[in-house]
Protein backbone atom coordinates (compact mmCIF):
# COMPACT_ATOMS: atom_id res chain seq x y z
CA UNK A 1 0.00 0.00 0.00
CA UNK A 2 1.00 3.80 -0.99
CA UNK A 3 1.21 6.25 1.79
CA UNK A 4 -1.24 7.80 -0.11
CA UNK A 5 -3.54 4.75 -0.13
CA UNK A 6 -3.04 4.65 3.77
CA UNK A 7 -3.68 7.90 4.14
CA UNK A 8 -6.93 8.08 1.99
CA UNK A 9 -8.01 4.70 4.25
CA UNK A 10 -6.90 6.54 7.46
CA UNK A 11 -9.31 9.56 6.32
CA UNK A 12 -11.79 7.33 5.50
CA UNK A 13 -12.49 5.48 8.70
CA UNK A 14 -12.06 8.75 10.91
CA UNK A 15 -15.04 9.66 8.69
CA UNK A 16 -16.78 6.73 9.60
CA UNK A 17 -15.42 6.42 13.05
CA UNK A 18 -16.85 10.22 13.99
CA UNK A 19 -20.43 9.56 12.48
CA UNK A 20 -20.73 6.46 14.43
CA UNK A 21 -20.00 8.27 17.85
CA UNK A 22 -22.30 10.72 16.62
CA UNK A 23 -25.09 8.09 16.11
CA UNK A 24 -24.22 6.53 19.55
CA UNK A 25 -24.85 10.08 21.09
CA UNK A 26 -27.89 10.55 18.86
CA UNK A 27 -29.21 7.16 19.95
CA UNK A 28 -28.11 7.07 23.70
CA UNK A 29 -29.97 10.28 24.08
CA UNK A 30 -33.37 9.37 22.31
CA UNK A 31 -33.10 6.21 25.30
CA UNK A 32 -32.88 8.39 27.84
CA UNK A 33 -35.35 10.98 27.09
CA UNK A 34 -37.86 7.78 26.59
CA UNK A 35 -36.75 6.37 29.30
CA UNK A 36 -37.59 9.90 31.54
CA UNK A 37 -40.71 9.93 29.59
CA UNK A 38 -41.73 6.09 30.54
CA UNK A 39 -40.72 7.61 34.50
CA UNK A 40 -42.93 10.54 34.23
CA UNK A 41 -46.34 8.55 32.14
CA UNK A 42 -45.42 6.17 35.53
CA UNK A 43 -45.81 9.02 37.96
CA UNK A 44 -49.06 10.78 36.37
CA UNK A 45 -52.20 10.74 38.13
CA UNK A 46 -54.33 7.96 36.53
CA UNK A 47 -57.23 10.61 36.67
CA UNK A 48 -54.95 13.09 34.08
CA UNK A 49 -55.58 12.54 30.70
CA UNK A 50 -52.13 11.51 28.53
CA UNK A 51 -51.20 12.76 25.14
CA UNK A 52 -49.14 11.37 22.58
CA UNK A 53 -47.97 13.82 19.46
CA UNK A 54 -48.50 12.63 16.02
CA UNK A 55 -46.56 14.88 13.70
CA UNK A 56 -47.78 18.39 14.38
CA UNK A 57 -51.11 17.01 16.41
CA UNK A 58 -51.41 16.00 20.51
CA UNK A 59 -53.81 13.24 20.50
CA UNK A 60 -55.59 11.82 23.32
CA UNK A 61 -54.22 8.14 24.25
CA UNK A 62 -56.83 5.93 25.80
CA UNK A 63 -54.41 3.09 26.58
CA UNK A 64 -51.23 3.94 28.65
CA UNK A 65 -50.57 -0.04 29.25
CA UNK A 66 -50.31 0.58 25.07
CA UNK A 67 -48.38 3.28 25.33
CA UNK A 68 -46.40 2.00 27.76
CA UNK A 69 -45.29 -0.88 26.08
CA UNK A 70 -44.76 0.93 22.83
CA UNK A 71 -42.11 3.55 24.70
CA UNK A 72 -40.42 0.38 26.43
CA UNK A 73 -40.37 -1.45 22.81
CA UNK A 74 -38.60 1.58 21.57
CA UNK A 75 -36.02 1.71 24.72
CA UNK A 76 -35.18 -2.11 23.82
CA UNK A 77 -34.78 -1.54 19.72
CA UNK A 78 -32.81 1.35 20.19
CA UNK A 79 -30.74 0.01 23.26
CA UNK A 80 -29.99 -3.28 20.99
CA UNK A 81 -28.75 -0.54 17.99
CA UNK A 82 -26.91 1.25 20.40
CA UNK A 83 -25.24 -2.11 21.32
CA UNK A 84 -24.64 -2.33 17.37
CA UNK A 85 -23.04 0.65 16.88
CA UNK A 86 -20.71 0.59 19.88
CA UNK A 87 -19.25 -3.04 18.47
CA UNK A 88 -18.85 -0.88 15.04
CA UNK A 89 -16.71 1.66 17.07
CA UNK A 90 -14.60 -0.77 18.56
CA UNK A 91 -14.02 -2.26 15.23
CA UNK A 92 -12.90 1.15 13.57
CA UNK A 93 -11.01 1.68 16.49
CA UNK A 94 -9.11 -1.14 16.08
CA UNK A 95 -8.83 -0.75 12.24
CA UNK A 96 -7.66 3.10 13.13
CA UNK A 97 -4.87 1.56 15.32
CA UNK A 98 -3.85 -0.35 12.61
CA UNK A 99 -4.10 1.76 10.07
CA UNK A 100 -1.70 4.22 12.16
CA UNK A 101 0.98 1.82 12.80
CA UNK A 102 0.92 1.26 9.37
CA UNK A 103 1.48 4.79 8.38
CA UNK A 104 4.29 4.88 10.82
CA UNK A 105 6.19 2.21 9.80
Amino acid sequence: MTEDDIRNKLQMIVSELQNCVQQIAAVEGQVKELETTLKLLSNQDPELSIYRQSGPLLLEVSDRDSLTDDLRKSVETLSEHSGRLSQQESSLREQYEDIVKQFEG
